[in-house]
Formats: C-alpha cells, structure tokens, sequence
C-alpha cells in the first residue's frame, strides 16, 4: 500500500501559519496583550508612558483603525472581525503578514509537495489569507465571550461603587483598575474620555456599537435614560445586572442544550472532507481511472457545491438565536 503525506503537509503548514501569527503577534506586542493578562493593556501601557492623554490616543487609534480601512480591497471581509478582536496591528501590517505567511505557505509546499507551481501559489495565497482571517475570527469570538461574562460582575462593583457614594465616572475608573482585560482597558477609555469632556453615555453606545452587544446597549440606555429623568442609577444597574445574568445563564443553558446538535452537524459537515483526506493518503491514486474523463471536473465542482450547501443548512440548523 502506497501512502501519501501531502494532504498531512498541506494541514501542517495551516497550522503552521496560524502559530506564526500568534508568535508574532505576542512578540510585537508582549504578553499584555493576550487576554488572560492579569494587567490590562491600557494599565500596561500607563505603566511603561505616563502621558494619559497619549496613551488614550493609542487605544482610540488602535480600536477604530479596521473599521476605518473596510475600503481596503480584500481587508473589508476582515474589518469587523478585527475590530472585534481589538487586534494592534494595522491594516498594512495585517495585509503585509497575509502576504508573508503566503510566500512562507509557497516556500513550505514547494519543499513539501510535488503540486504545480499554479496550484501551490493559489493554495498559498488561500493558506495566507484563511490564515490570518481564522486567527483573528478566533480572537475575536473569545474576547467576546470573555467580554460578556465580564460585564455583569463589573456591572455589581460599578453598584457597590454607586452606593458607598462615588460618582458614576469614578466607578467606572474602579471597573478600569479591578477588572482585567478585555472589559478593564475598555472601561479604562470610557473614564479617559469622560476625564477629558466626553459625555460617559455616548461613549458607553460608541463602545456598544463597536462591539456589537445587546447587553452593552442596555447598559448604554439605562445610563442615558437615567441622565435625562434622574432616579437611583444604583438600583437600575442593579436590576440590568441581574438581567444580564440570566441572559447569560440562558445561553449557557441554551448551548448546553444544542450541543449534541452542533457536534452533529459539524461532525456531518467535516466527514466527507475528512474522507477524501483519508483516500489521498491511503490510496493516492484512487481517483487516476476516471480523473482523465470528461465528467470528473463537472462531477467535482457538482460534490464541493453539494458540500458548501450541506454546511451552510448544517450551520442554519444548529443556529439557534435566544
């Protein structure tokens, strides 16, 4: 039996991108940056400069960049996600690495693999691309997660703040202080801004809107509402924490219930793809009787379709929304 590594070296050159990102990412920026730092970022850098004003800049700078570059050909598809995640890197850098880590994946399949160049430079790109993309969908689908949980603890210190008689923008300066990163160095801006004239309200939606969260936005509107009609801001976030959190336990509920479903349908989605790995190594001249026939390409493009449409239904199915 005659076995094939190539499908294993086109993975373990995926992989192998996506930990170059990371590596680079953390040696730019240092361990702060990483979201289970016990310091958040913007402590981190107040540490190192203590010009408020200038560090506040950065991280203005830093938050807004993708979303300001969405015209950028190709970056528009990342923009969202990166904004998300609150990558550092600029958009340049971000194009420059997927073009760095494409020749990396070229330079890697051509040791590797006996593939055409047409083929290696279209795989390379894809891999360079898909790289980058996966890891900053990554990052930002766990610095949400971790931002919502978060949220309802700093909420209930933002209470006991309230009530030991602190203004509202000086218990937003304890969340900044107490809790880590992602929500610390968010919180930390908010105070910033409110420092330097900004309304904390506004700030709150711009922050809501930039990251896309309902229970954000409740907090946005309970400050704003309370601004305008007066009442005890103590017992409304109170309330909105509570809420918070059994929206939180909900989901948790929710996914919890859904698993098995999610599982099945990724388990579903991911076999016929794991299959035709499985044939290229065990047997790699599988396909050679019929590959050189009229309807093999037609047939191939029929299946990869049939597939796309499978994990798009799969994905729709296992979707539900609370």
């Amino acid at each position: 039996m005659q076995l094939s590594a190539a499908p294993l070296i086109y993975i373990l050159i995926f992989v192998a991108v996506l930990v170059l990102v990371e590596g680079l990412y953390l040696t730019v920026f240092g361990k702060s940056i990483s979201l289970n730092s016990r310091m958040s970022r913007r402590l981190a850098l107040l540490e190192k400069n203590h010009n408020r004003e200038q560090v506040l800049e950065q991280l203005r700078k830093e938050m807004s960049q993708h979303m300001n570059s969405r015209g950028i050909p190709l970056y528009s598809i990342l923009a969202t996600k990166a904004q998300k995640a609150n990558i550092a890197f600029t958009p340049s850098q971000l194009i420059g690495i997927m073009g760095g880590l494409a020749i990396f994946a070229y330079l890697g399949l051509t040791m590797g693999t006996e593939a055409s160049p047409p083929i290696r430079i279209g795989i390379a790109i894809a891999m360079g691309v898909g790289g980058v993309y996966t890891w900053v969908n990554n990052k930002a689908k766990k610095r949400m997660a971790l931002l919502e949980e978060q949220l309802p603890d700093a909420v209930e210190l933002m209470v006991r703040s309230l009530r030991v008689g602190h203004p509202f923008s000086s218990a937003i300066g304890i969340v900044s202080k107490e809790v880590p990163d992602p929500l610390g160095t968010e919180f930390g801006m908010i105070s910033d801004e409110a420092a330097y004239g900004r309304d904390v309200s506004e700030s709150l939606k711009a922050f809501a809107e930039r990251m896309d969260s309902q229970d954000l936005r409740f907090l946005a509107v309970a400050v704003s509402i309370q601004q305008q009609s007066g009442g005890n801001l103590a017992e409304i976030l109170e309330g909105l924490a509570k809420v918070i959190r059994a929206r939180f336990k909900l989901f948790r509920r929710v996914k919890a219930i859904t698993a098995e479903a999610k599982w099945s349908g990724m388990f579903l989605s991911a076999f016929p793809i794991g299959a035709l790995v499985m044939i290229q190594i065990i047997q790699p001249h599988y396909y050679d009787d019929v590959k050189e026939t009229a309807a093999f390409i037609p047939a191939a493009l029929v299946v990869g379709v049939f597939l796309v449409i499978n994990v798009v239904f799969m994905k729709i199915m296992v979707n539900i929304k609370v």
